[in-house]
């Protein structure tokens, strides 16, 4: 009898782990859902990395992927991870913040795979061991090493006195770039002010301040601010206020320079991460957070416009 119940508990366990963090099925068939936090360059490429990764790991007749975008409200993030949770999904990818931290509060049996995350310890109010969050949570990392993101200021603009740095106060990762960034441009004898705003409606004012206190302007890996560089960009073009971005898609529209990544190889990489987990090849609660390489780039448009010279070790965007 005592056998009997150690091979039934055993079995109860292996398929609470089963369920824990693997699809476990048997037929090869695969359902993913993607919460994405708002329609951008960086993020679209992201979630174009991942399907196409996934796609050709898994095969594309063995996945089906369901892609849902909150058009930038947390609410509306709530609302589609807990429809993914309800229909009993196989992995979730959340692609930004706010869908990380929702998904990180509906399920803690479903895989959740965060990517365009800057600092996952921040994101989720918790600590990481040796790069891995644990639980049913990992990901990839869009942070470009923000002491160098520093220098690059300093870079084009040696005798910058004041930096506004612009963010929205409702992405977490935002304030984490600021703060970091503020004690790497006071160790290099810069001052730092902040300019923050909650929502896109105030974004104008908040710029066209900024622009009127500061030398420049720093704007961090922020979503917020990413949807509205259009907005931005006819401000400081205005203002003939240089701008430096945490990456690439919005220098292309109001930025000088940016230290990037590729948003869709950080994609992929969450792609091939998800088809370990679901393969069974990989434990989610111990794959430590994966990180891009950076590249430093320049806008030759903006440059010009401002009469900057680029320094060595920059290449050129592919401004449209």
């Amino acid at each position: 009898m005592k056998k009997f119940l150690a091979i039934t508990l055993a079995m109860v366990l292996l398929a609470s782990a089963c369920l824990a963090f693997t699809s476990c099925g048997d037929d090869g068939k695969y359902t993913v859902g993607v919460c994405q936090l708002v329609q951008h360059a960086a993020l679209d490429q992201a979630t174009q990395g991942f399907v196409e990764a996934l796609k050709a790991e898994l095969g594309e007749e063995n996945v089906e992927i369901e892609i849902q975008n909150a058009a930038g409200d947390t609410n509306v993030c709530n609302t589609i991870i807990g429809n993914f949770v309800s229909k009993k999904v196989d992995l979730i990818m959340a692609n930004a913040t706010p869908a990380l931290q929702a998904a990180a509060n509906a399920t803690m049996t479903i895989p959740v795979l965060g990517t365009s995350i800057t600092e996952y310890g921040v994101a989720l109010g918790t600590t990481l061991t040796n790069g891995v969050v644990g639980g049913n949570i990992s990901g990839t990392s869009d942070l470009a090493p923000l002491a160098d993101q520093a220098q690059m200021i300093l870079d084009f603009c040696p005798d910058v006195q004041k930096v506004g740095i612009v963010f929205c106060t409702a992405e977490a990762n935002s304030r984490y770039q600021v703060d970091e960034m503020k004690k790497y441009l006071a160790s290099l004898g810069v001052d730092a002010v902040e300019f923050s705003f909650s929502d896109s409606n105030d974004i104008s004012a908040v710029v066209t301040a900024a622009c009127e206190q500061c030398d420049v302007l720093y704007i961090p890996t922020d979503n917020t601010a990413a949807s509205c560089a259009e907005t931005i960009g006819n401000i400081v073009r205005d203002k003939k206020i240089p701008v430096f971005t945490g990456e690439e898609n919005p220098a292309k529209v109001c930025g000088v320079a940016s230290l990037t990544i590729s948003y869709y190889d950080l994609g992929v990489a969450t792609g091939k991460m998800a088809a370990k987990i679901l393969k069974g090849e990989a434990d989610i609660s111990e794959m430590p957070i994966e990180y891009a390489p950076a590249t430093k780039k320049y806008n030759p448009e903006m440059c010009a416009l401002l009469g900057l010279e680029v320094p060595e070790g920059y290449v050129p965007m592919d401004v449209e």
